[in-house]
Order: C-alpha cells, then sequence, then structure tokens
C-alpha cells in the first residue's frame, strides 16, 4: 500500500484502487488484544467489511442470492483456507487464496481508558433485577461488578476511549469497487466493533466516506427467508431504524438506550416468562427451564434463568438482530440509532414463524411508541 500524505476517498492505482479515511470512535470499544486489553487492530475492522460486503451483495442480488456463490466470491475476495473448489488461473487447486483486500492502521495503540480511569453510568431501573448501571447492563462482560464492590469497572487493563481515532487505509481490486464502497459506507452509517458491540459500544464512523447510495431495505417478513443477516429491514411505515433525540455526550446516550431495551424485552404480559408446568418446565436451581421457547427466548439467548432444554443442551446462542449504534449529529452532538436487520434463527432452534413473526411486530410497535424515538430514513 502506498506510503506519504493520506488522502480521502478513492484513488485508482493500476486495477486497485486505494483510500485513507479518519475513522473516529463515538463509544468505548471493547477490542481484545492477546491480554483480553482495549488495542487497536485490523481484524474487527476486516470481519466488518466482509460482513457488509454480504449485505451490499445480497442486495445487488435483490436479496436472493446463492449463498454457496456468495461464499466462493468472498473467499476468493478476502481470502480463505477453506473453499473446495477454487483454482487459480491455470486450472490447478487452490486450497488456500490471500486477500485481494488490504487494510491497515496507522497505528495499533492500546487503548487509553484504563480500568482506573472507567466511571460508571448512572443507575437504571429494571423490573425483573435489582437496579444496575446503565453500562453493566449494555457491557456486562467486559464490563463487570467486581465480588465485594459497588460499582462495576473495566474486566480488562484497558479499552478505546471515545473520541481516539486512527487512519483507516485500504486497497481493493477495481472491479470489486461498487460492492468494497458500498460496504465501507454501510459500515460507517451502521457499523459496531468489539464486545457487546450491538448494543452501541464500539460505534465509529469513517470521515469523509459519504453517505449510503441506497439502504438495503427489504420487507422484514421477506427477510425471514433467509438466516443469516443480509439486509435492513421495513414495513408500511418505512425503514426500521428509530433515531434518540440528540444528547452531548456518550454516556447519558447510552443510558437512554439501556432504559429502552428494559423496556423493550420486559413488556407485560407479551414477554413475561413464567413457568407452563403443563409443557414439563421445571424449577431448577438458576431459575427455570422451560421445555418450549416463550416470546423473549426469540429475541435473543441465553435469558438469564430461563433456559430452554434443547437449546441449552446444545450450547446454542441467537443474537438479537435489533442492534444499537450511537451516531454523530451537527453542533458536535450524538445520537442513538437503532436498527432492525430481521433473519431467521438458525435451523438448529427449529424457528417458529409464527411466534418469530408477533415478537418482531410487538418490538416494532414498541419502539414506534416511544415519545424519545422516530423513525429516518437512514
Amino acid at each position: 500500500m502506498p506510503h506519504g500524505k493520506p488522502s480521502c476517498g478513492p484513488v485508482e492505482r493500476k486495477n486497485m484502487k486505494t483510500a485513507h479515511y479518519t475513522i473516529l470512535f463515538h463509544t468505548p470499544a471493547f477490542l481484545g488484544n492477546a491480554e483480553q486489553s482495549g488495542q487497536w487492530r485490523t481484524p474487527p475492522f476486516k470481519a466488518q467489511l466482509r460482513q457488509w460486503w454480504r449485505v451490499a451483495y445480497a442486495a445487488s442480488l435483490g436479496f436472493t442470492p446463492d449463498v454457496a456463490r456468495m461464499r466462493e466470491e468472498e473467499g476468493r475476495l478476502f481470502g480463505h483456507a477453506w473453499l473446495e473448489n477454487d483454482r487459480d488461473e491455470q486450472g490447478e487447486k487452490v486450497a488456500a487464496r490471500k486477500s485481494q483486500v488490504r487494510i491497515r492502521l496507522l497505528h495499533w495503540d492500546p487503548g487509553s481508558l484504563s480500568k482506573s480511569r472507567w466511571s460508571p453510568l448512572a443507575q437504571v431501573k429494571h423490573p425483573e433485577a435489582p437496579d444496575a448501571t446503565a453500562d453493566l447492563y449494555l457491557g456486562f462482560g467486559p464490563v463487570v461488578l467486581p465480588r465485594g464492590e459497588r460499582t462495576p469497572t473495566l474486566k480488562a487493563n484497558a479499552a478505546i476511549q471515545t473520541g481516539e481515532e486512527n487512519t483507516f487505509a485500504i486497497a481493493y481490486p477495481d472491479e470489486h469497487a461498487p460492492l468494497i464502497e458500498q460496504a465501507l459506507a454501510l459500515m460507517s452509517r451502521f457499523g459496531t466493533v468489539g464486545g457487546r458491540s450491538r448494543n452501541g459500544w464500539g460505534s465509529y464512523s469513517l470521515h469523509d466516506i459519504g453517505d449510503v447510495p441506497s439502504l438495503p431495505l427489504r420487507p422484514w417478513q421477506d427477510a425471514l427467508k433467509l438466516d443469516w443477516p443480509h439486509a435492513i429491514g421495513s414495513d408500511a411505515k418505512g425503514a426500521l431504524i428509530w433515531q434518540t433525540t440528540p444528547f452531548a455526550d456518550w454516556q447519558p446516550l447510552m443510558r437512554e438506550l439501556a432504559i429502552i431495551k428494559i423496556g423493550l424485552r420486559t413488556q407485560r404480559p407479551d414477554f413475561e416468562l413464567t413457568p407452563d408446568y403443563s409443557a414439563g418446565d421445571r424449577e431448577t436451581r438458576n431459575g427455570i427451564n422451560h421445555e418450549v421457547p416463550q416470546a423473549r427466548h426469540w429475541l435473543s439467548y441465553p435469558v438469564t434463568h430461563h433456559d430452554v432444554s434443547g437449546w441449552k443442551k446444545n450450547n446454542a446462542r441467537l443474537p438479537n438482530s435489533l442492534r444499537f449504534k450511537i451516531r454523530p449529529a451537527p453542533d458536535g452532538q450524538l445520537v442513538g440509532v437503532i436498527f432492525h436487520m430481521p433473519c431467521l434463527p438458525p435451523p438448529a432452534f427449529k424457528p417458529q414463524r409464527e411466534a418469530i413473526n408477533a415478537v418482531w411486530q410487538q418490538v416494532h410497535a414498541f419502539l414506534d411508541k416511544q415519545s424519545s424515538l422516530t423513525r429516518t430514513r437512514a
């Protein structure tokens, strides 16, 4: 990759395009290194680019991609060690291939937010558990409450602090430019990296990337035809994207998102978790073991103290397809964004379409009713 003075936006060089962007974090990021301490690293951003490239790829084919072919194209573009039918220009079988996309960061410095400098957020009320600080609720894992302590702190030695920035440099083949550039724009608009990033931690933006040419929108019930995130959902009202009012700082904004998430997950009676003894549910030492998944289980799994026996046996995990992001707003402020990337749970969960439809209709209705949220088109 060429050195010298960085330039913004793509520059063409001998069948390759290069670009340099300033990447800036708007919330702390838990990007663990080998010691699990926060450090700038390229792998999380490479993974982000691949994820959003798949979305751009699916959108380019009307959301009906041949998944096997997509994996082959992805492997040839980003590198692989697993394609069985990859061959080079001479027709010889290729066991592995290097990435044609090269990403560099100007530095790999440790995060500047040390454990001793972590400031807990204000508390939030939870109807089913003791009140907790918003950072512990949204960041449990990277954020912990040490035994005997009253305030949470970082589990690792450091995290990347909000406001930290780096130079993100990328080179990619000219023939793949349209999808790569679409993926980069989506990354900047919707991407988050690191631990608990779906809750808004590790929100970042790429400066001077420009707007997404067109959002990869798909009616959310149609998106349930695929079991991997490939689109942003939409309904009769438009994109399933909600935005908060502006905040001057990330800390009260994250608390607002925690309040919304708690309210969403504990709606009564729809998402109340109760034992159904007629279905075979039984109380255990640590809670309830459910034989049949209840509504809240389809939001994400595991659920504390509420196992589903078949899922627990297989150590199944179901990520939430509702994602949080913090974005910059005018006058140095920040806004929170909640968006839905609907997809069907994998076959191992034996997904129940009718139940899943009802759950997400309830979620969308809840978000539409919040006075602190408004629908946004992007």
